[in-house]
């Protein structure tokens, strides 16, 4: 099915800033050269550019890329800025992604109350 990203095995983060005029040989590039990762694997590698408010994903289907365009009417993605690097993501910080957040969510600290102490 065009554009299912359900079917990606992984997800992958290009973090730092793309140049968003790069289209699907130029994206798969980067995944090649810069992450030496394959850009034939069906994994779903995403792109954001400078302004934060668009990104890219980049999937083979198996006969076929498929290029994902998305932009904010209002608002910017939460998107890590380490030049140059790849971070593979679980399918929840990918959620935490398009929701805005931040995919790095710090870890809450669970208060334990000791039981015999009512006050």
């Amino acid at each position: 099915m065009l554009g299912d990203i359900t079917q990606a095995r992984n997800i992958y983060i290009a973090c730092g800033y793309t140049d968003m005029r790069k289209s699907i040989d130029g994206l798969a590039a980067i995944v090649q050269q810069q992450f030496q990762l394959d850009p034939f694997a069906r994994d779903l590698f995403l792109f954001c550019g400078r302004k934060r408010d668009r990104i890219k994903a980049l999937l083979w289907e198996g006969d076929g890329f498929v290029l994902l365009y998305k932009r904010l009417e209002g608002g910017s993605f939460n998107w890590p800025r380490q030049q140059s690097e790849v971070k593979q993501l679980t399918r929840q910080q990918f959620n935490w992604l398009l929701e805005g957040l931040s995919v790095e969510q710090p870890k809450a600290i669970k208060q334990v109350s000791n039981p015999g102490n009512f006050c």
